[in-house]
């Protein structure tokens, strides 16, 4: 063999080798390395599982009292996967399911729709897992009718019927309670592809209120039972049998006929406002206690059954909930509601004031109109009071005695030329409150109130400074008035500085700023406690099912604002007279309880894009 050929003869050999060493190296990792990846695979192939809902665990009021608790029902499910194999789509089968249960057929066709497969705006009721889920479409249905769909069970290929734990709500007291609640829903493919939850394809999970925040707690372990099948998919041996471990209980610190009173309170106020008519179309309550944060009740107007949830949402409830024509139900207004606190906001210009070393104890004027610039700003119903002492002008809620105080603090700070190291009175005090923040509440989300500061106006105005600059071209036809071109040109130049006006209306809770009910609460809470506030807490404890305390939700001190103690003694004087000789006298006249507080009436200040003046819409 010549010298070539060997030179060949050893190349075609090593490459031989090396790809038997490739071989058994891709063998030993496969079969020994990897072992185990690949016999799970195996295994989940040849078995099947079967989950068993663990019961959720209980929400009670301090008490005691049941405010969701599960009970055995029945849920009819729909297999996605056995409908789409029929002729029709299983159009003929949601038929005869929406027949018999007197349902509408659309909305039993929309919960077996995947939100993916529709457009945005159709989303409503729709399915939001995998269409190889089992599909909820009937909560807690009649026996009778269950078994109509059993024992035709060729009807109704593809519909499936079992008895599971479903969430119900006993409101002994006449509770509601809805959006502290929340509600429970089938898992999610986000849900099930989170390494961290390790939650079951069937699993029922919390999706907003305390049953989500809680939902760790609440859920329990799901029984799994794992049967080893052949080919033919008959059971040859049961490999797993894992059983369920009920949740633990939530009990909070709502009272429930608490609860009950604030609803029916708020929902009266609402109807008392319509029938007087303003639009009242909305509203909040929150009750809390002053030296532990610890939320009694809190409710939202307008509100929803939570028992919608368990039946099955129909496609026109789905869009009722977040309809603004309905009020959007869905929103929970005490910690997601953005109001302008109005006049309630004088109780932090009264820091302010006192922090800029004005007198508490002194006498202001408190005229019909002040002029500032070149506009007239008005007291509330255009009234005027004389010279009067502070705690009167807080009682009768004078807003012209504040227009002056922040203008002036506003022209020793520089004006529409700042100086570089403003005192920013005003400001400081509403960020000593937090009212920018979010409380941290333990429920999810909860917004943050918004404080038109200087910084605020910067940011706001490097965002919307190229539409105002380029406002003929980027505006539309209608809104190319004169006022509205004069407005652009001003916001073009110095939009991102505090003028006289935004300081006018920011000492009385109009303007930019908006907080929470919630965020409302806290600050009175501090003011009634010398300053101190503590953090809103839903949860008391949580408790297994044999009734031991396995985690106590304690009082968090939140912060406190520093304050002359004068200063909280002031304002405690001042709250009580607002309800015994001021705005709120009326209302409270003859109450058996001494209570103090603040009233406010937001308005809508400015103009029409013609220029003309807008209404007040208080």
């Amino acid at each position: 063999m010549n010298q070539r050929g060997k030179i060949n003869l050893i190349i075609f050999q090593t490459l031989i080798f090396s790809l038997l060493f490739a071989l058994f190296g891709r063998l030993f990792y496969l079969q020994v390395l990897d072992s185990d990846r690949y016999q799970d695979a195996a295994i989940s192939i040849q078995s099947r599982d079967i989950v068993t809902p663990a019961v959720r665990g209980a929400i009670t009021d301090i008490n005691g009292s049941p405010l969701v608790v599960d009970l055995p029902g029945l849920v009819l499910f729909a297999d996605r996967a056995t409908l789409d194999r029929q002729a029709d789509k299983g159009v003929s089968i949601l038929s005869r399911v929406a027949t018999l249960f007197k349902l509408e057929y659309s909305d039993i066709y929309q919960r077996t729709r995947l939100c993916g497969e529709l457009p945005r705006e159709n989303r409503a009721g729709c399915w939001n897992g995998t269409r190889y889920q089992p599909i909820p479409l009937i909560g807690n249905a009649s026996q009778e009718l269950a078994l109509k769909v059993i024992e035709n069970s060729d009807l109704y290929p593809g519909i499936l019927i079992q008895s599971v734990p479903i969430r119900s709500y006993p409101s002994l007291e006449g509770e509601n309670a809805a959006h502290v609640l929340g509600y429970v829903g089938s898992v999610t493919d986000e849900d099930l592809l989170n390494p961290e939850k390790n939650f079951y394809r069937s699993e029922i999970v919390g999706k907003s209120g305390l049953e989500v925040e809680y939902n760790d707690y609440l859920r329990g372990t799901p029984g799994v039972r794992t049967f080893l099948v052949n080919r033919k998919e008959i059971v040859t041996k049961e490999s797993k049998n894992i059983q369920a471990v009920a949740g633990n209980n939530l009990i909070t610190n709502i009272d429930a006929k608490l609860q009950a009173a604030a609803e029916d309170a708020l929902e009266s106020a609402i109807f008392r406002a319509r029938s007087a008519g303003y639009r009242g179309d909305s509203g909040a309550a929150v009750v809390m206690e002053i030296k532990t944060g610890r939320v009694l009740a809190m409710a939202s107007y307008p509100t929803y059954d939570p028992e919608i949830w368990q039946r099955g949402l129909t496609v026109k409830q789905a869009k009722d909930l977040f309809s603004e024509e309905k009020g959007v139900p869905a929103l929970s207004r005490p910690i997601q509601g953005l109001f302008a606190p109005a006049s309630t906001f004088k109780s932090i210009s009264v820091l302010a004031a006192a922090n800029a070393g004005y007198s508490l104890d002194a006498r202001y004027d408190c005229p019909a109109t002040v002029e500032i610039g070149t506009r007239t700003y008005k007291n509330f119903e255009s009234k005027a009071a004389g010279r009067i002492p502070l705690d009167v002008g807080m009682a009768i809620s004078c807003d012209s005695l504040w227009y002056q105080i922040s203008y002036d603090e506003w022209v020793r700070d520089g004006g529409l030329k700042p100086k570089s190291n403003p005192n920013d009175h005003f400001f400081n005090a509403a960020k000593a409150f937090n009212i920018d923040k979010v409380t941290g509440i333990d429920l999810p989300s909860e917004l943050k109130g918004r404080l038109p500061d200087r910084q605020w106006k910067q940011n706001w105005y490097d965002q919307n400074k190229n539409f105002y600059c380029n406002y003929k071209e980027r505006a539309k036809k209608d809104d190319l008035t004169p006022y509205l071109i004069e407005i652009a040109r001003e916001n073009c130049l110095d939009g991102n500085k505090v003028r006289a006006g935004d300081a006018v209306n920011f000492s009385i809770g109009q303007g930019d700023t908006l907080v929470t009910p919630l965020r409302l609460a806290e600050i009175y809470a501090a003011i009634a406690n010398d300053g101190v506030y503590y953090k809103p807490q839903v949860a008391r404890a949580i408790v297994d099912v044999d009734g031991k305390v396995l985690k106590e939700f304690k009082p968090v001190l939140a912060g406190k604002v520093e304050a002359e103690q004068s200063t909280w003694d002031f304002l405690r004087r001042s709250l009580r007279m607002v309800v015994t000789q001021g705005t709120a006298a009326g209302v409270f006249a003859g109450f058996p309880v001494e209570v103090s507080g603040k009233t406010g009436t937001a308005q809508v200040f400015g103009r029409n894009p013609n220029g003309t003046a807008k209404d007040d819409t208080s």
